[in-house]
C-alpha cells in the first residue's frame, strides 16, 4: 500500500504560508495541519497554567501535560486544548508575544513532533505547514515548498490580518521571529533539501496555490 500524499509547506512568517496550504488542500481535496497552531496552543495552555514561559525548564517539565487535538479540515481547521477551543485564542497578543520562546525549548518540539507524525500518518493525503516540516517532521515528503516573500510586503499582509495600523512595528516583529526560528537550536528554520523555493511578493494568494499545485500533479504523475 502506497504512503498517503503529504506536502510539506515553510517559510517565513507573513509569506502566506497559511493561506496558501489551506487552498492547495482544499483546491486537491486533501487534509491540512497548521503545525504553528500547535506551538501556540502549548503556549496558551502555559500562560493559563502561570508556567513562565522564558524559564525552559518549567515549559520543558509541563509540556507533556495538555491533551492538544488539531483538525484537519482545510475549510475549518480546528483546534482544542484540553477539550476546549482554542482557534480564536492562540492568535491573542499574549500568545503572539510568547509562542518564540515556547517554540525553542526541545523537550516541547519533541512532543509536539510526535503529535505531528500522528496526524500525518492517519488515512489520506496532508498538506501540512511551518517552519521545519521539509527538514524534520517529514523529510521524505515528496512535495516540498519553501515559501518567502519581501519583509515589506510580509509586514502589510500581517498587519491587514491582524487590523493593526503599525506596518513597521509589524516588520521589525516578524524580523525578529525569524532571527529566533532561524537560529534555534532544535529544529531551525531552513529550507529543506529538495524544496521548491517560490517567492510570494510578486504573486496573488490563487497564483501561488497553482504553482504549489502543478508541483503536486507533477510529483503524483512521476510516481
Amino acid at each position: 500500500m502506497s504512503s498517503p500524499l503529504v506536502v510539506a509547506v515553510d517559510g517565513t512568517s507573513g509569506s502566506g504560508k497559511s493561506s496558501t496550504s489551506r487552498g492547495v488542500a482544499e483546491r486537491l481535496g486533501l487534509r491540512y495541519l497548521d503545525t504553528g497552531a500547535m506551538f501556540r496552543a502549548m503556549t496558551w495552555w502555559m500562560l493559563r497554567q502561570g508556567v513562565d514561559v522564558h524559564d525552559a525548564d518549567a515549559v520543558a517539565a509541563r509540556c507533556g501535560e495538555p491533551e492538544i487535538v488539531s483538525g484537519t479540515d482545510p475549510l475549518a481547521p480546528s483546534i482544542t486544548v484540553d477539550g476546549t477551543d482554542v482557534a480564536v485564542a492562540i492568535r491573542e497578543d499574549d500568545v503572539n508575544a510568547a509562542v518564540s520562546p515556547v517554540s525553542t525549548v526541545p523537550e516541547v518540539r519533541g512532543r509536539l513532533l510526535r503529535l505531528q507524525r500522528e496526524v500525518i500518518a492517519a488515512d489520506g493525503g496532508i498538506v501540512v505547514e511551518g517552519r521545519d516540516i521539509g527538514s524534520v517532521v517529514a523529510p521524505d515528503a515528496p512535495v516540498k515548498v519553501y515559501l518567502s516573500a519581501d519583509p515589506a510586503a510580509r509586514a502589510e499582509r500581517r498587519a491587514a490580518e491582524a487590523g493593526a495600523a503599525d506596518v513597521e512595528a509589524t516588520r521589525e516583529s516578524l524580523l525578529a521571529r525569524d532571527r529566533i526560528d532561524s537560529g534555534r537550536t532544535t529544529a531551525p528554520l531552513v529550507m529543506a533539501d529538495g524544496a521548491v523555493h517560490i517567492d510570494t511578493t510578486g504573486h496573488t494568494l490563487e497564483e501561488v496555490i497553482g504553482l504549489v499545485v502543478a508541483l503536486v500533479e507533477d510529483a503524483e504523475a512521476r510516481t
